[in-house]
């Protein structure tokens, strides 16, 4: 009779065994389920973000004459010569307005080419004869246009001149704050008297009305460990 209490023990600590080793088997079932399908989730999320990036719209390549303004800030002696596909006049103003100082078509000889080249070489410009009006009426409407946008800007304050120099660099409301010590609500009324007095109705449309008429951005704020750094 008193072995029946101890097989009575061992069946329940059996039992007590069984069950944790089930209890333990399905947490980690569990933990195997969850693991799955935090993978198939993230496996999901990367396709998805692979099908956005194929769908994303490439960014625009700047053209060879934006290109060529680029170098000529950079390397202010360099000459150029545009060889052109056709002879389109507001292109051909584009391109002395960028820095070009000579304009020959693709399908001119070779003979030409070179008399061109040596002709800027001698700090000539050369533009085909048939050009000539329409680029010296291209350049006539920039440079009205120019002189437009430059008496709009004029009627800005000082202060509105910076927060314009601010729109130009591409700095939004909270950014131009911070940069200025000002409220947003204060930037946001500067910014609304900048498109009044320009004469616009969106801050692209400032930002273009400020490039024709020559401002600059304002230059990035340097942090003071790079700012102090020997």
């Amino acid at each position: 009779m008193s072995a029946v209490p101890g097989a009575v023990a061992r069946s329940a600590e059996q039992l007590r065994a069984e069950q944790a080793r089930a209890d333990q088997l399905r947490t980690d079932q569990l933990r195997t389920d969850q693991l799955r399908a935090d993978q198939l989730r993230a496996d999901q999320l990367r396709a998805d973000q692979a099908r956005a990036e194929q769908l994303r719209p490439a960014a625009p390549q700047p053209d060879g004459i934006t290109l060529l303004g680029r170098l000529r800030r950079a390397h202010p002696g360099l000459r150029a010569v545009v060889l052109a596909t056709v002879d389109d006049p507001h292109r051909a103003a584009r391109a002395l307005h960028a820095g070009a100082t000579g304009w020959v078509a693709k399908e001119s000889s070779l003979a030409r080419l070179l008399a061109v080249v040596r002709g800027v070489l001698r700090d000539e410009t050369h533009l085909p004869p048939a050009l000539l009006t329409g680029v010296i009426r291209e350049l006539t409407t920039a440079r009205r246009d120019r002189t437009e946008s430059e008496r709009l800007v004029d009627t800005l304050t000082p202060r509105e001149k910076q927060i314009l120099r601010c729109m130009v660099a591409g700095l939004g409301r909270q950014a131009v704050a911070e940069r200025l010590y000002l409220s947003p609500h204060t930037v946001r009324t500067h910014m609304q008297n900048v498109l009044g007095k320009l004469g616009v109705h969106s801050t692209l449309a400032a930002v273009a009305v400020a490039r024709r008429a020559g401002v600059s951005p304002a230059e990035p704020v340097v942090p003071p460990s790079i700012a102090s750094a020997p």
